[in-house]
């Protein structure tokens, strides 16, 4: 990956619609040539996709909570791991060091959708022994971006 490629990657993170002409320019190659590296990327992982965000309040996801979760066993890790991918309120899954075994970031509409996602459906996935939540106030910086052009900073 070389400096072109990095900023290619963050021109796409900062808008994933930008035209290919655009970012030609950006990176001063043509338009074919920024498509063949944005294809390398994604070919060799770097590049993991482009999506929409949306905005979860305006899309009725009012309650942002970090869930910790403590399992039974390390025998369990599958199992819930397979529980975290199939529960689409589960935006972020986390295995951690201290003294439980992963952090959760979920959403849900309300407190009552939270309360029903944390008892009645993440405790009852297998392995899970306890959990403990903390409920987000408000999140003045949420990003998925990584800083692949920046200064002073080891490249991505």
């Amino acid at each position: 990956m070389d400096s072109i490629d990095r900023i290619l990657l963050d021109a796409v993170q900062a808008d994933g619609r930008r035209p290919l002409s655009q970012l030609a320019e950006l990176a001063g190659l043509s338009t074919s040539a920024v498509n063949e590296r944005l294809r390398r990327l994604a070919g060799d992982g770097v590049l993991a996709g482009i999506h929409g965000r949306v905005e979860p309040r305006r899309a009725g996801f009012d309650v942002c909570a970090f869930v910790e979760v403590l399992l039974a066993a390390p025998g369990d890790d599958a199992a819930f791991i397979a529980g975290c991918r199939g529960e689409p309120q589960v935006q972020e899954c986390h295995h951690v060091t201290g003294d439980w075994s992963y952090l959760l970031k979920v959403r849900a509409r309300n407190t009552a959708d939270l309360e029903h996602l944390i008892g009645r459906r993440i405790k009852s996935w297998p392995g899970v022994v306890r959990t403990r939540s903390t409920i987000a106030l408000s999140s003045p910086k949420e990003t998925a971006a990584l800083p692949c052009v920046a200064p002073e900073a080891e490249p991505c």
